[in-house]
């Protein structure tokens, strides 16, 4: 918000926010920024892991240097902005196992995928005041665009289900247990790429704040536990042994 202050003035849905208005100075903000931010990667650092730690630290540099300039230059700040929003479910991996593995990566895929239908359905209500505020908006510049690839991006939702199981991280009721809410989010999609219109626009995001919390508590209750995950290991190993037990002599 520090650096976007002359352009969030001109939008109607940013004119209000504290810096815009004089209610705090920029001072005060970039030292609340820092604040947070710098305590906050020591903490995950020193009392999580270090890996944590340098993913906090990469996503404060990736927004606000990388994600929040490119909002005026090119519509590529979307898919910037997207891997922002997928690493916290990533940290949030790597805090408890302390390994950046394929569960990691798939969490964060879902949360990169579900961005898109999400912010471009909310940004296609959004064109005029991006326009007045000079934002680089895939809605603004390339809407056929725009529409194409929160639909693409839905039916990914259904993929990246379906390979939970395929990775062990699930059970195999899960992509059958999604499939409707991701089949539903999927048909919005479709509609607000034919329809192209505020109401499909609206429909697509409301669905998509229910979609997400719904997606991952499915998927939280049909997670692979760790004992039977050991147990599995613990198998594997025993086989292992026992065939090298066959081959020694």
């Amino acid at each position: 918000q520090y650096f976007e202050v002359p352009f969030d003035s001109n939008m109607n849905r940013t004119k209000n926010r504290p810096l815009v208005r004089g209610q705090i100075s920029p001072l005060l903000a970039v030292c609340f920024a820092a604040s947070c931010g710098v305590p906050g990667i020591a903490l995950l650092t020193l009392g999580v892991n270090p890996l944590t730690g340098a993913l906090g630290a990469f996503n404060i540099f990736l927004y606000t240097c990388c994600y929040t300039p490119m909002k005026r230059m090119s519509i590529a700040n979307t898919w910037v902005g997207a891997v922002v929003g997928a690493i916290p479910p990533v940290m949030g991996w790597t805090a408890a196992t302390g390994s950046l593995d394929a569960g990691a990566l798939l969490l964060g895929g879902i949360l990169y995928s579900w961005q898109f239908p999400h912010f471009n359905a909310l940004s296609w209500g959004l064109r005029e005041d991006y326009s007045r505020g000079g934002y680089c908006m895939m809605s603004v510049t390339h809407p056929g665009l725009c529409r194409r690839v929160a639909l693409r991006h839905c039916l990914a939702l259904i993929g990246l289900s379906t390979v939970a199981p395929v990775l062990d991280i699930t059970t195999w009721t899960f992509p059958v247990i999604s499939l409707p809410i991701n089949l539903y989010i999927s048909y919005l999609g479709f509609r607000f790429y034919r329809d192209a219109d505020r109401s499909s626009s609206r429909k697509l995001f409301f669905c998509s704040l229910w979609h997400l919390p719904m997606l991952l508590l499915v998927m939280f209750t049909c997670k692979k536990s760790f004992l039977e995950k050991e147990d599995k290991g613990d198998l594997l190993s025993g086989n292992r042994g026992r065939a090298m037990e066959i081959r020694l002599p």
